[in-house]
């Protein structure tokens, strides 16, 4: 026969026991139940001492394990502060461990609360689930039920229903333990785990003062070793002014002549935020980029006159964007040429200050120039390293348009003269980029670029300038990072004077333009700008080409030079009067004299040539 149970109220707890049937009374009806389960309550409090025994509470016990695990989840989170494993995951885990509301307050047949007396009182079946007594009388009293349990069905008769005295049922939730326990270990798992990264920052922390004490050795040093070299550059600039000196005997006696230029101060103009600029000699109208202070950085031009100082602010539209080189036409017909980086190349009327022209461009303008022989081309250098040829008489669009060897940017581009052209027909072009100069063969449509082997490989080309009525050409180059060339370092050298100047030991190579072929005369070691593209320029004095001077500045010292470009023999130094640094260079023949512009952000250097000599 199988095991029976049956539930009474002991001592503060609902006791179960496990009984044969046979020793079970046999009631007839349920009155009879009912009589002799009153009667016979003292008798089976006495024989239920060996009962299994089920805990219970007072209404706040089953709340003690949920405050508890309650509690250490607090302190797994506030540790999860330092270390954050699968947040997610946790808390879908602690929403299913959450019991629900009304679990062991209420009858699962009406819903309702049951009571610990009267018609609803708690009771249970030999199963063990729970419903209040009127409701499981009515359940087992209805002929669809079949006398079984609501829940699982197991067969039972109303004499099988035992009563519970409890003011509230409440059972030891094991799992609720188990969960507490795992928590702990997961704490405690997030302890070690805390501790043994707050060793490892402790670690860390001494390895960064270590490095951060190695760091500032090295400052020491270079710091060191700049001044012991600025010392070296200071004694050799000094020898090298005595020895360049107009009138200097020294200079005379080695080279048979004075020096071919002597230039003075003539002036400063206060500019804001000056960029690039040309010089007009014919009208004496000098042409300004400006980059406006503030949020958006908006360019304008700004057109100054040299006889009374008046300027003119030119407004651009606000797609224009940076301007990245700026012409005005040798042909004195008013005009002048600017790229921006809003992908566009522009020609503006000087007297009217209307744009004249407006291309738009596959790719930003780097560079721009006019056609020294027919006032109605222009030539552009694109950002991907093309080439466009533009007639102003064709408005749609470039004439033609050609790619270069590299898509580095073209940052300067010079039209040849024609002197040295063996065929009028065919056009030349010189451009620079990174990988060095490149001449351009262009004939109609056609166009053929090629390398200028002559300069060598002395590194990045950051700036090259041109002189038409010579053909010496100039080009600058700083050193290439990674290179494994022995005339090249691997890694920059950086000369320092000030906080706002930064020097790297480059090169200066000058080449003579002997028809398709370039000629190396000369080249020097020169202190240019480490990371800005330097604006150098070729003065010609006018004098059929006899006489140049290469004008550059020097990052070292913060000075512009004055050299002969064939030999790179310095005539004469200018300090730069702003502690900006040098944006562009720009010369102009007025009326006689030669006049030199240098262009910082604040201020319009001018130098006026004084004499000549022979």
């Amino acid at each position: 026969m199988p095991l029976r149970r049956r539930y009474a109220f002991r001592g503060g707890g609902v006791t179960i026991e496990e009984f044969d049937e046979e020793d079970e009374p046999d009631y007839d009806d349920e009155e009879e139940a009912e009589d002799t389960e009153e009667e016979d309550d003292d008798t089976e409090e006495e024989d239920e001492e060996s009962q299994i025994r089920v805990h219970t509470s007072v209404p706040h016990a089953p709340m003690a394990s949920q405050e508890e695990s309650e509690e250490k989840e607090k302190q797994i989170r506030s540790a999860e502060g330092v270390c954050s494993t699968s947040g997610s995951q946790e808390e879908e885990e602690d929403a299913a461990w959450k019991p629900s509301e009304g679990e062991g307050t209420s009858c699962l047949i009406c819903m309702e609360v049951w009571t610990n007396g009267g018609d609803h009182q708690v009771c249970c079946l030999p199963c063990g689930h729970l419903y209040g007594f009127s409701c499981i009388k009515k359940w087992l009293k209805q002929p669809r039920s079949a006398g079984k349990c609501p829940q699982c069905n197991r067969t039972c008769n109303l004499r099988d229903v035992r009563k519970i005295f409890a003011s509230r049922i409440a059972a030891v939730d094991d799992d609720a333990h188990k969960r507490i326990l795992f928590l702990e270990s997961k704490l405690n798992s997030i302890e070690q785990k805390s501790a043994s990264w707050s060793s490892k920052e402790a670690q860390w922390r001494k390895r960064e003062a270590e490095l951060r004490s190695e760091v500032n050795k090295l400052k020491k040093k270079i710091a060191y070793m700049g001044s012991t070299t600025n010392a070296a550059l200071r004694e050799s600039n000094v020898a090298s002014q005595e020895k360049y000196t107009p009138g200097n005997k020294i200079y005379q006696e080695q080279n048979g002549r004075a020096p071919s230029c002597s230039f003075r101060h003539q002036g400063e103009r206060l500019v804001n935020g000056g960029r690039l600029f040309d010089i007009d000699g014919g009208t004496q109208i000098l042409l300004l980029a400006r980059r406006l202070s503030g949020v958006g950085g908006t360019f304008v031009l700004s057109q100054m006159s040299l006889h009374s100082g008046e300027i003119d602010d030119i407004m651009l539209p606000p797609t224009t964007r940076a301007i990245k080189d700026l012409h005005i036409s040798p042909h004195n017909n008013g005009l002048a040429v600017f790229g921006s980086l809003g992908k566009k190349l522009s020609v503006i009327s000087l007297e009217s200050h209307n744009t004249v022209l407006s291309y738009d461009l596959p790719a930003a303008p780097w560079s721009c120039s006019w056609d020294r022989n027919s006032s109605h081309h222009i030539y552009a250098g694109l950002q991907n390293g093309m080439v466009l040829v533009f007639d102003m008489r064709q408005t749609m669009g470039p004439l033609a348009s050609f790619a270069g060897l590299t898509s580095n940017p073209v940052h300067t581009i010079h039209h040849l003269s024609a002197n040295s052209t063996p065929s009028s027909d065919v056009c030349s072009l010189l451009s620079a980029s990174s990988i060095g100069l490149c001449q351009w063969s262009i004939n109609g449509s056609e166009g053929r670029p090629s390398l200028v082997s002559e300069t060598g490989n002395p590194g990045v080309c950051i700036s090259s300038s041109y002189c038409p009525q010579s053909d010496h050409v100039v080009a600058s180059y700083r050193p290439r990072v990674g290179s494994s060339d022995d005339t090249v370092s691997t890694q920059p050298t950086l000369t320092q004077t000030g906080a706002n100047t930064i020097g790297v030991d480059g090169f200066h190579v000058c080449l003579k333009r002997r028809g398709f072929c370039f000629q190396k005369l000369s080249s020097t070691h020169a202190s240019v700008a480490t990371i800005r593209l330097p604006r150098t320029a070729i003065v010609d004095f006018g004098e059929g080409g006899r006489k140049q001077v290469f004008a550059s500045c020097e990052e070292s010292t913060r000075q512009l030079v004055l050299q002969d470009p064939s030999t790179f023999a310095v005539s004469q130094r200018f300090s730069l009067a702003s502690h900006h640094p040098l944006q562009d260079v720009k010369y102009a023949n007025v009326n006689g004299y030669t006049l030199l512009g240098l262009l910082t952000d604040d201020r319009l250097q001018l130098l006026r040539n004084e004499q000549t000599y022979m």
